[in-house]
């Protein structure tokens, strides 16, 4: 697992250990960016169930200012904390033990808004749905932010869920379905 593409390029970052997070592969991760970006000009980045924390940590490679990372995992949020120790980012990036919906409760008494988010939790385990009506509802994301799902290819997300439209749906290696959203 590395770092694809920006100012850490090449970088090795640290899995979780165990078998309890299934990273992002490389190609997927590579995909999904030249979709997204592929590079971006400041922002800031949400990464729910971030695991080791690697789609966050690419997205200030490429150019994000800040990241707030989460995970209800004791070994996600220590292998985070590595990464980000690793790649000297500590003074931009927040990370938190919390689940899901605490966390974007909070990151909304906080008044904070995103450019960017992740969701990436374990497939069949959460419902998007929900998901997106919390984001939306709570205001979490900036005027033409993007939202990044990444799913089992079983699961079919909504065209449109809140203040959110689908502007993408692609399948990778017959196991792994992206959904990316935008903010209206």
């Amino acid at each position: 697992m590395r770092i694809i593409a920006g100012e850490y390029k090449g970088r090795q970052l640290q899995p979780v250990p165990g078998k309890s997070t299934r990273p992002t592969t490389d190609k997927v991760k590579e995909a999904v960016f030249q979709i997204l970006g592929p590079f971006f000009d400041k922002g800031i980045c949400l990464d729910l169930f971030a695991g080791s924390g690697s789609l966050g940590l690419e997205a200030l490679s490429r150019g994000m200012t800040a990241g707030v990372f989460v995970d209800k995992h004791p070994k996600a949020i220590h292998t985070i904390h590595e990464n980000v120790k690793l790649l000297k980012l500590e003074e931009q990036t927040e990370v938190f033990r919390a689940e899901a919906f605490r966390a974007l409760q909070a990151a909304s008494k906080r008044h904070l808004q995103f450019n960017l988010i992740f969701l990436d939790p374990p497939y069949g385990k959460v419902s998007y749905e929900k998901l997106l009506e919390q984001i939306s509802d709570l205001q979490l994301l900036k005027k033409n932010g993007i939202i990044y799902c990444e799913h089992g290819t079983s699961e079919t997300l909504p065209e449109e869920k809140g203040s959110f439209l689908m502007t993408k749906q692609a399948e990778y290696g017959g196991t792994t379905g992206i959904t990316i959203y935008k903010g209206t």
